[in-house]
């Protein structure tokens, strides 16, 4: 009988995407952030419309 042992992977990583710490995915309730307050902080700068596209104006915006 062969006793072999399971296959174990290693957890996925990744950089914080505010802070760029490294945290893991799995069992990370703040994915695909580090931590509530890397999660808080992100969720103020879309409040505050810090993310935006550029864009060109269109001729209808002249109007």
């Amino acid at each position: 009988m062969d006793s072999q042992e399971p296959i174990t992977k290693p957890p996925i990583t990744l950089a914080c995407r505010r802070c760029g710490k490294i945290t893991t995915w799995q069992g990370n309730e703040f994915r695909p952030f580090c931590s509530d307050r890397c999660k808080q902080i992100d969720l103020g700068a879309w409040a505050n419309e810090d993310y935006a596209i550029p864009t060109t104006p269109s001729n209808e915006d002249e109007e």
